[in-house]
């Protein structure tokens, strides 16, 4: 999801001397395990991922805080603090660093280094520490940094699911050092309304913040209970008075105020200061228990290194999931951290005792499954959601009676779900798509006719008008006239609303309403199938057969309405397909692939096959990236996380056209589908700068697992996964359901086994499933499911390229 752009112009990729650095500092780093992780990959270019510690799927996370809105950038000059929350890849403001903790030195008090008189001494832009990128490790559950500030500290951080440690390496020599545990302050742009402190005995602590989170919405709370391993020798806190040596209370403070509690520790013995921490969304009580349930064993807390030992086993249990074969050092790290990321989201919301805070604001339980909350599902219908159902379909099943729970509790499904609300950030309908591909997946047995109920209310109406939700608030222009109309005057709720993006909705709504006819129609539900079918057809609507992009010679474009039923114009009566104006972070030459339940129908909309592929080719720039891939789609391609409008060519950095690289597979020519993809690969590296766009909760991760596997998911709800040659010689995949995928390819020689300039294409010429001939372009989810081997053998001679190449070879409603 990309919301805004930010205040500073972006930076420019990083040189290579740095990216070097990145690379020298992690090999440096111990190798913890055999599927390797470079957790600082995605950490520039507003790729917004967060380089601290996590457990899959973590309720918590611990993590450095620098100058960033998301938390943290690479060339950060100074870190602020190490926070407890963060959200992945996600694009808008507010994405956590609350319960900021950071180790320092130096004298506290009247005219001190923290100066008791003066409030601004603890404000962490004026306290955050310089540090070093020489030695850092940033693994999968275990994150490790020097603070060159305050003698040399060395800060470590690890994560399980609900609790967390740290551990503080003061320098040799210090006697007395400090811990800063500031509640007032988090994220850059994260506004924390209110907070409060306790300190409970010599070594613990508990309090509650209160912010205001998701692009300006609505507050909610966090409860945390911290424990420090040795007793601390004195203590106090600060407001926007300043600080108050020995107080063991600190009251209720809001509106950004100063905030937070020292606690200072006799050092001079040379051993570290370790802290395990919890948070709770629920109370207190459910902080007390998540920390005795993760951190402790025996009755007795657990030591750092016990912790980041089952941390780091946790995450090899999930990266195991998936081994290649045939990559290098930096393809591997490249592979698993984009796994990594696919799998940090959506967040454990229960506590370890079942109870979680819904959307009534009730507490409620979860009973024998996990409740999962944080659901960017604009981002993670596309291929997030399918990747956890492939690997971990139990997983797949408890988020999928997540979404059923907010449905029950909150009165609407989700949008964008944020903690326990709705944000109602970005538009369509992408609640449909993700819930019916998990229906088509076996995630939702047992509970099909609940979970079409909530799809059908939403797909046929509008929330009542008490209700936080937007949900679908273009349906009543949308099921009268068949769009939804643009106007930037509609009433909205939120940031976003479909209305003011009517081109755009009207296409995403007509393939939600394509997904709810599989669904209908195997439930038995003709009359709504039918009626479904038909409403997947409004993309028509907004299809304006004149439209042209007279620079490109191109005829007939998705073109928005306005309420009156005419086509947008400018003010000067003209119209260009390359301009946003009615479609949400694109423009009309990106949303014009969105037709993913009628691939026929839009090919004849554009000209048939051969005009399509001439429209495809320009949008990839092809030419130029047959030429030189790796230059092509930086200066061809859209360029930037927030730069997708005013553009006419694939944007790998934002989500409604990452599927459309299978375009080339569904017109009959799926060797230029791989030509795309190997070139988009080169946008993913083994730097901070090795994610494209925001990763928006691990959205453009999975999107570059399926596509190096070799299979992507195809028509929401049609359970196909569209298949193209892989980029590793062998994958093996556990389905989480006792049975193994092996993906395998046949070696082609090595001078044209290259994506190079001077590389011949690569085609398939056969493709086996379980040893026999397969001439179609997908496998059913079916089939996957049951597990077996699929080969491909390539060739490089033009020639040889039939497979896939025929009408016959694509999906019935692809012809």
């Amino acid at each position: 999801m990309h919301i805004f752009p930010p205040s500073k112009s972006l930076l420019p990729l990083l040189t290579g001397a740095l990216l070097g650095t990145a690379c020298i500092s992690q090999a440096a780093a111990p190798v913890a395990s055999a599927a390797p992780v470079n957790t600082f990959i995605g950490t520039q270019d507003d790729g917004n991922t967060f380089p601290g510690a996590s457990a899959p799927f973590g309720m918590l996370q611990v993590s450095p805080i620098g100058e960033h809105y998301a938390g943290w950038h690479y060339t950060d000059p100074k870190i602020r603090g190490f926070g407890h929350f963060f959200l992945s890849g996600a694009g808008c403001w507010e994405q956590g660093g609350q319960l900021s903790v950071l180790p320092v030195t130096g004298s506290i008090g009247p005219g001190g280094n923290f100066d008791t008189s003066k409030p601004g001494s603890f404000d962490h832009k004026k306290y955050a520490a310089e540090y070093t990128h020489d030695g850092e490790v940033g693994e999968a559950g275990y994150f490790k940094v020097k603070l060159t500030s305050y003698g040399g500290i060395v800060a470590e951080t690890t994560a399980l699911t609900r609790a967390a440690a740290e551990r503080y390496t003061f320098a040799p020599g210090t006697a007395q050092g400090h811990v800063l545990v500031n509640l007032g302050q988090a994220n850059e742009r994260h506004s924390v309304v209110g907070s409060s402190l306790r300190v409970v005995d010599d070594h613990s602590i508990e309090g509650k913040i209160v912010t205001r989170s998701f692009c300006g919405g609505a507050q909610y709370a966090t409860w945390f209970r911290m424990e420090f391993d040795r007793p601390f020798t004195a203590h106090g806190v600060w407001n926007e008075n300043g600080g108050l040596p020995g107080s063991k209370l600190l009251s209720q403070q809001g509106d950004s105020r100063p905030h937070g509690a020292w606690f200072t520790f006799d050092v001079k013995d040379g051993k570290a200061v370790t802290a395990i921490s919890a948070i709770s969304h629920v109370d207190a009580d459910g902080a007390r228990r998540n920390l005795r349930a993760d951190a402790y064993a025996q009755g007795a807390p657990r030591s750092f290194d016990q912790m980041r030992e089952q941390a780091q086993q946790a995450w090899q249990q999930e990266l195991k999931s998936v081994n290649i074969e045939g990559a290098d050092q930096n393809q591997r790290t490249v592979f698993y951290t984009a796994l990594y990321h696919s799998l940090l989201q959506p967040l454990t919301g229960n506590d370890s005792d079942g109870r979680y805070r819904g959307y009534d604001d009730r507490i409620h339980s979860s009973g024998k499954s996990t409740y999962y909350e944080f659901f960017s599902l604009w981002d993670t219908y596309r291929a997030q959601n399918q990747l956890i159902a492939l690997l971990r379909p139990e997983r797949a099943r408890d988020i999928a009676e997540s979404v059923l729970k907010i449905r029950d509790q909150g009165g609407w499904l989700p949008r964008w779900g944020y903690a326990n609300f709705e944000s109602n950030v970005m538009t369509g309908d992408p609640v449909t798509p993700f819930l019916v591909d998990l229906w088509r997946y076996g995630a939702l047995k047992g509970r099909e006719q609940q979970a079409y109920a909530a799809l059908r209310e939403n797909a046929f109406g509008v929330p009542p008008f008490g209700s936080r939700n937007e949900g679908r608030a273009g349906n009543p222009n949308y099921l009268s006239r068949g769009y939804v109309q643009y106007d930037l005057s509609f009433r909205a709720k939120g940031m976003d609303v479909d209305p003011h993006h009517g081109g755009s909705a009207t296409m995403e709504y007509a393939q939600a309403d394509g997904a709810l006819a599989f669904m209908a129609e195997a439930l038995g539900k003709k009359d709504d199938a039918a009626l479904l079918r038909k409403r997947a057809g409004n993309w028509r609507n907004v299809w304006d057969a004149s439209a042209q992009d007279k620079a490109l010679g191109f005829q007939g474009f998705p073109r928005a309405k306005t309420s009156d039923g005419q086509w947008y114009t400018e003010i000067d009566g003209s119209y260009t397909p390359r301009a946003e104006h009615g479609f949400h972070e694109g423009t009309a030459w990106q949303y014009q692939w969105l037709v993913q339940q009628d691939v026929g129908g839009m090919v004849k909309a554009m000209g048939g096959r051969e005009q399509t592929a001439r429209r495809l080719d320009a949008f990839f720039a092809y030419d130029a990236l047959r030429a030189d891939p790796f230059q092509a789609v930086r200066k061809e391609w859209v360029m930037g996380a927030y730069n997708y409008y005013n553009q006419y060519h694939y944007n790998p950095n934002n989500e409604p056209d990452l599927h459309a690289p299978w375009m080339y597979t569904l017109i009959g020519q799926p060797w230029k589908t791989t030509t795309v993809l190997r070139a988009a690969e080169t946008l993913f590296s083994n730097a901070p700068n090795g994610v494209t766009g925001n990763d928006d909760l691990g959205t453009m991760s999975a999107w570059y697992v399926f596509s190096a596997l070799g299979i992507y998911p195809s028509t929401p709800g049609s359970g196909r996964f569209l298949l193209h040659e892989p980029k590793f010689a062998k994958a093996q995949v556990d389905l989480g359901n006792g049975k193994q995928l092996s993906i395998e390819k046949d070696a082609l020689p090595a001078a044209a086994s290259a994506l190079s300039p001077e590389a011949p294409p690569s085609f398939v010429t056969q493709l086996s499933w379980n040893a026999r001939p397969h001439d179609k372009v997908w496998l059913d989810w079916e089939q996957l499911q049951r597990g077996g081997q699929l080969r491909m053998q390539l060739s490089t001679d033009p020639a040889a390229a039939h497979w896939g190449s025929s009408p016959a070879s694509v999906p019935s409603d692809a012809n």
